[in-house]
C-alpha cells in the first residue's frame, strides 16, 4: 500500500512540474535536467561577480573609501571593453581541438582563473589606490584597473563559452529554454549575491572587503 500511494506521489508530482516550475521541460534526454543545473552553475559566478563588480564596489569605493565619483565610473567601465572580443572567444572555441574533445570547457576554465585572478588582487590594489602613503600614485589606480579589467575578460570568456556549450549540447527543440533558465539562473546569481554581498558588507572594514573580494573569487572557481 506504501509502495502504491509513493508512486501516485511520484506521479502527480510529475505531472504538476510543467505547470509550476515553467523551466521542467527544458531538460532532455541529451541534457537531463540534473546536468543542465549543474551547467547553469557557471551563470552564478558571473552573477555573483557583476554584481560586485557594478553594485557592492560601486557603492563601498564611493561612500567607506572616498573614492571620486568618475574614477569609480571609469573602473566598472573597464570590463566592457573586453565585451568585443567576445566574437573572438566563441570563434576560437568552435575551432578548439582538444585530446579530450572538449571545445569549450578550456575557455570556460581560462575565464574562471581571469575571474578569479582579478578578484585576488582587486582589494588590496584598491586600499592602495586609497590609503598607501609610501606607494607610488600610480600603483594604486593601475593595478586596480587591471584587477578590474581581468575579472571582466573572465566574464565575458566565461559566459560565451558557457552558452555555447550549453547550445551544443542541448537538442534544437529545448535550446531557447535552455537559454532562459541560464539568464534566470545569473538573475538569480545576482539578486543572491547583492543580499550576501549587501550583509556582510554592512560592518564595513579594509579585513572585511578583502575576505569578501577573495571569498567571491573562490566561489567562482568552487
Amino acid at each position: 500500500m506504501i509502495k502504491r500511494y509513493g508512486q501516485a506521489v511520484v506521479k502527480e508530482w510529475i505531472g504538476l512540474g510543467p505547470r509550476f516550475l515553467p523551466f521542467a521541460d527544458a531538460a532532455s534526454a541529451e541534457l537531463p535536467l540534473s546536468r543542465l543545473l549543474r551547467l547553469s552553475l557557471f551563470q552564478v559566478s558571473v552573477g555573483l561577480t557583476t554584481v560586485l563588480l557594478i553594485g557592492t564596489l560601486n557603492r563601498v569605493m564611493i561612500v567607506e573609501m572616498g573614492v571620486a565619483t568618475w574614477v569609480v565610473s571609469t573602473m566598472v567601465a573597464l570590463p566592457l571593453l573586453f565585451a568585443p572580443f567576445r566574437v573572438l572567444v566563441g570563434h576560437n572555441s568552435d575551432q578548439h581541438i582538444s585530446a579530450f574533445g572538449w571545445r569549450r570547457v578550456p575557455y570556460i576554465w581560462y575565464g574562471t582563473m581571469g575571474q578569479f585572478g582579478g578578484l585576488a588582487i582587486m582589494p588590496f590594489a584598491l586600499l592602495v589606490m586609497t590609503d598607501a602613503p609610501n606607494a607610488p600614485v600610480w600603483v594604486g589606480p593601475t593595478a586596480a584597473a587591471l584587477a578590474f579589467f581581468m575579472t571582466g575578460a573572465g566574464i565575458h570568456t566565461v559566459q560565451t563559452a558557457g552558452l555555447a556549450l550549453a547550445t551544443d549540447i542541448a537538442p534544437k527543440e529545448t535550446r531557447p529554454r535552455v537559454v532562459a533558465l541560464l539568464y534566470v539562473t545569473l538573475l538569480l546569481g545576482m539578486a543572491g549575491g547583492a543580499l550576501i554581498y549587501g550583509l556582510l558588507l554592512a560592518d564595513y572594514s579594509p579585513g572585511r572587503l578583502i575576505q569578501v573580494v577573495q571569498g567571491s573569487a573562490v566561489a567562482a572557481v568552487m
